[in-house]
């Protein structure tokens, strides 16, 4: 799951490289447009990926027969919201003439978001097929695909950025389009490996039809969940679209700090899925004290590397700048690089949090305690964005106060969550239908 989530981190860095290269622009709109891209599908991508919780407590719990038609659901619940998805499209204008970013930078981050609109459906898709893959352990396949896929995305990005080999060069909407070829191919590849005829048998993964049941459960756990990624989502783009009145080098130095920062979030992010699935099947199968166990090893690695990671951000920031440069330079890039050195100092400083907020949240979103998750981001979420515009609007906050309170932000998030766990309602929780649990 770290190598899986490293593989798009590597993609979305590679690619911002490429984009900073093709104007510093490009880079000041990408990151915002995707962040918004991002929060408008993240209640559908929030509840397709909770498939996973699914699937790891059937299969913990010893019920095969009943993944291939909840991954169905989750399948179902794809394709009936993408359609509402890509009606955001016409609205894409709007929301950004009232983010007030100049017209260059609003004029690419329109393009970027209609181009990655148009590759809503398939990751939603994937994300629901992945499910049951990883929520059955067999991760390595959920590894290889994704950074297959990653892989597409860079070669195509190149030549569809700068063009080449007979192809004029396509900018930001080349590197949207190559995002979208890349999510649509993985797609054919889970797909096919989802039907094949093992699964079928073992599995029932040809049961496409809706069951009421089981969906109606997807909706009102993974639903609560899908909310979080929103509201999380939301109060994160409200900053970055916030930073950006500050003038295009805050905001670029700020999407610069935060696509490096991707190295420390995504592989913590890919042992939050691992202690999700775990916490799934333990408690699937009613050991709870081996579902506490995975959670607190996993908090040890983590930790760990969190710890070295910001040590490398504070004592060694150019290494993480390598990929920035250029042969002729505009002015203000070399203001950027630096500004971005001292905000990676305020990731160094919330990173540690920001362990304890995914691994603790993936526990207890694994049990089935996503109501609790819920209201957490409801507040958090309304707190970044609210304090954020206050402060700028009357408190004269400029960049790094914008800093400053998104990185206690961060801090308090990982402490509820850390709370939360502590607390031990979610060792009682569980999604699938209590008949199915064995007898403890």
């Amino acid at each position: 799951m770290v190598i899986s989530s490293l593989s798009w981190t590597i993609l979305s860095f590679i690619d911002r490289i490429f984009l900073f290269h093709w104007s510093e622009t490009a880079l000041a709109a990408v990151f915002p447009a995707s962040l918004f891209w991002w929060t408008t599908i993240s209640i559908a991508i929030g509840t397709c990926m909770y498939v996973q919780t699914f699937v790891s407590q059937y299969s913990g719990a010893g019920h095969p027969e009943k993944i291939g038609p909840i991954v169905w659901q989750g399948n179902w619940i794809a394709l009936l919201i993408s359609p509402l998805m890509l009606l955001l499209i016409p609205l894409a204008p709007m929301v950004f003439a009232w983010v007030g970013h100049t017209p260059e930078i609003m004029a690419d981050e329109i393009k970027y978001f209609t181009w990655l609109s148009w590759g809503t459906p398939a990751l939603l898709l994937s994300h629901s097929l992945s499910s049951f893959f990883s929520g059955r352990g067999q991760t390595w396949i959920v590894m290889l695909v994704d950074a297959g896929a990653a892989v597409l995305n860079i070669v195509l990005d190149y030549w569809w950025i700068f063009g080449g080999w007979g192809l004029a060069p396509g900018g930001v909407p080349g590197a949207a389009l190559a995002t979208v070829v890349a999510f649509y191919a993985k797609l054919l590849v889970y797909a096919w490996l989802f039907l094949r005829p093992v699964n079928r048998r073992d599995y029932l993964t040809g049961h496409w039809r809706l069951n009421a049941n089981q969906l109606t459960r997807l909706l009102r756990y993974g639903g609560p969940g899908g909310i979080q990624f929103l509201l999380e989502a939301g109060g994160f783009t409200a900053f970055v679209f916030l930073v950006g009145r500050l003038g295009q080098t805050e905001l670029a130095s700020t999407n610069l700090a935060f696509n490096i920062s991707s190295f420390a979030f995504m592989p913590v992010f890919g042992f939050g899925a691992a202690v999700s699935i775990l916490v799934g099947q333990r408690l699937g199968a009613n050991e709870v004290e081996l579902a506490s166990r995975a959670v607190w090893n996993s908090l040890a690695i983590t930790l760990t590397y969190m710890v070295l990671i910001s040590l490398g951000y504070v004592l060694m920031p150019d290494l993480f700048l390598l990929g920035i440069r250029s042969e002729d330079p505009q002015a203000a890039r070399p203001e950027v690089k630096q500004i971005a050195v001292i905000l990676l100092r305020y990731v160094a400083l919330y990173n540690v949090f920001d362990a304890l907020n995914m691994i603790f949240v993936s526990a207890i979103k694994g049990a089935g305690d996503t109501r609790f998750v819920m209201f957490a981001s409801l507040l958090m979420g309304g707190l970044l964005a609210i304090v954020t515009w206050v402060g700028m609007r009357y408190l004269g906050f400029g960049l790094h106060a914008c800093w400053t309170w998104v990185t206690i932000w961060v801090c308090l998030l990982g402490l509820i969550y850390w709370a939360r766990f502590a607390q031990g309602s979610w060792k009682s929780k569980r999604v699938i239908e209590p008949d199915l649990l064995p007898h403890e």
